[in-house]
């Protein structure tokens, strides 16, 4: 019963902090995506916060998922709900060596 409690405790802890399952978060600083990769399940929803002191734009042309969240200035963030599996990259308009890939799983 004890390791029972301790891990109820724990979960509890995971929840407070923040963490959600289906939901991440990706900065924007220093003109990288952070993490620079990402894996993720169908259905999940990433966040992508602009942490820089100038605008972003974060798009993807990929078949498993097409988006533009548009420019955005610093301390906003913006998300994108991924629906079907498959690589997706991302870059951003403003600063074309900004990119990254997010994995999506089934």
């Amino acid at each position: 019963m004890k390791g029972f409690t301790s891990l109820v405790v724990a979960f509890v802890w995971i929840l407070s902090a923040g963490t959600a399952w289906g939901q991440h978060t990706v900065a924007q600083i220093d003109k990288q995506f952070a993490p620079g990769d990402l894996t993720v399940k169908v259905g999940d929803t990433v966040t992508f916060t602009n942490d820089d002191p100038y605008f972003h734009n974060v798009f993807s042309m990929s078949e498993a998922k097409t988006f533009d969240l548009g420019n955005f200035p610093s301390g906003e963030e913006r998300s994108v709900t991924f629906d079907k599996p498959g690589t997706v990259d991302i870059e951003c308009t403003i600063h074309p060596l900004m990119n990254m890939t997010i994995t999506v799983e089934e």
